[in-house]
């Protein structure tokens, strides 16, 4: 597949224009034109990189990708020995984030809400262009632990559980990743939980104060899902070889 067709399709099916990022969504580095092998992972540390160089793969997609706002614009330590790789071995790299996250099927907040069981019901906010959290219901109400366990069990990972009260799980609102901070939107739609990667010192005072749960569940473990999901499409839809590779992150 010509990777240039590749990148239009990729930009088209999630809807970049949509979304205003903190980095750039698309073809990051440049390698050769024809893919027929890609690599999915999370990050593109160069542990990432250096399996993808021995699976042989022509492109890399992922989730965090490079160049984001705010550090440095220069290629040097790091980044210069990430970037020399990919440009050694002339493989592509293309990363989508806030689309990723959001997409309504392939999205990392949807493929999670399949993994627990969770009823999507929609975006937090309809009114946001490029909302990316979601909320929704389980089947039957469950306490936080016994929920908590679920998370364990599907994300091979503990959860933090922050309770906000003695109420059962039933109406969640959830959005991988580092975003703790939509807790308070979470609880202003009369959802009883929230679910998210990471958590902030007053994420916990949050809680527990306006009586909504909290789950931290890991950035990178609920954010796996979603990489893995758009390249198996692709390689369904293009008959591209695929293979997602899990680079153990424990945040």
């Amino acid at each position: 597949m010509n990777l240039y067709t590749l990148e239009t399709y990729l930009n088209k099916l999630l809807n970049i224009g949509k979304f205003r990022d903190y980095a750039p969504n698309g073809l990051q580095v440049e390698g050769r034109a024809e893919v027929t092998r890609i690599v999915t992972g999370v990050t593109a540390s160069h542990a990432l990189l250096d399996a993808a160089v021995e699976y042989g793969a022509d492109a890399v997609l992922v989730h965090h990708g490079y160049f984001w706002k705010g550090e440095a614009p220069v290629i040097r330590g790091m980044k210069k020995q990430r970037i020399a790789t990919l440009i050694q071995h002339d493989i592509s790299l293309l990363g989508y984030h806030l689309p990723l996250d959001a997409h309504p099927e392939l999205g990392n907040n949807a493929q999670l809400a399949m993994l627990l069981g969770i009823r999507n019901e929609g975006v937090m906010d309809e009114r946001e262009l490029q909302s990316v959290g979601n909320i929704g219901s389980v089947s039957e109400p469950v306490s936080l632990a016994d929920f908590g366990q679920q998370v364990a069990t599907a994300l091979a990972r503990e959860p933090l559980l922050i309770a906000g009260g003695e109420h059962p799980v039933q109406r969640i609102a959830w959005c991988t990743g580092g975003a703790q901070g939509y807790i308070q939107q979470a609880f202003e739609l009369g959802a009883d939980t929230y679910l998210s990667g990471e958590i902030s010192e007053h994420t916990v005072h949050f809680a527990r104060e306006n009586g909504i749960h909290y789950i931290a569940a890991g950035h990178h473990a609920t954010e796996r899902y979603g990489i893995k999901a758009l390249g198996k499409h692709l390689a369904d839809e293009f008959g591209l070889e695929h293979r997602f590779i899990d680079i153990n992150n424990p945040v």
